[in-house]
């Protein structure tokens, strides 16, 4: 499958007040097997930091971190939804819900399992 032509995508927590947008071409997406992915069991698209832009909703996230404390996991404290995280391995990446994408589907995209659970 060749991979889809570079596009901006709004996305969005359930409420709506934490808004983004991104710009990516979905190489791929991720599920990973570490506790909080498998509980949450978001599907994501990693995206490069200057391809992602935090259009409203600051003051609404609320961050969760574990384990290293290195990456950043933001929910918002409103509706509690996930829309993304800043990754472990690559910080200066984030970890897309592309649930909270709008008119987005993932039919025909690879899904790659991360192992996330065996990261020391």
């Amino acid at each position: 499958m060749s991979e889809r032509p570079l596009q901006t995508y709004r996305g969005r927590c359930h409420c709506g007040a934490v808004r983004f947008e991104i710009e990516t071409s979905f190489p791929e997406l991720t599920m990973c097997d570490c506790s909080i992915c498998r509980m949450k069991n978001a599907l994501m698209v990693k995206v490069h930091e200057s391809s992602f832009k935090l259009l409203a909703g600051a003051d609404a996230l609320t961050e969760y971190q574990f384990h290293s404390h290195t990456a950043r996991h933001f929910f918002c404290k409103v509706c509690g939804i996930y829309p993304f995280h800043r990754k472990r391995v690559t910080p200066d990446n984030f970890g897309i819900n592309v649930h909270c994408l709008e008119g987005f589907s993932p039919d025909g995209i690879p899904v790659r399992q991360a192992v996330g659970a065996a990261m020391t």
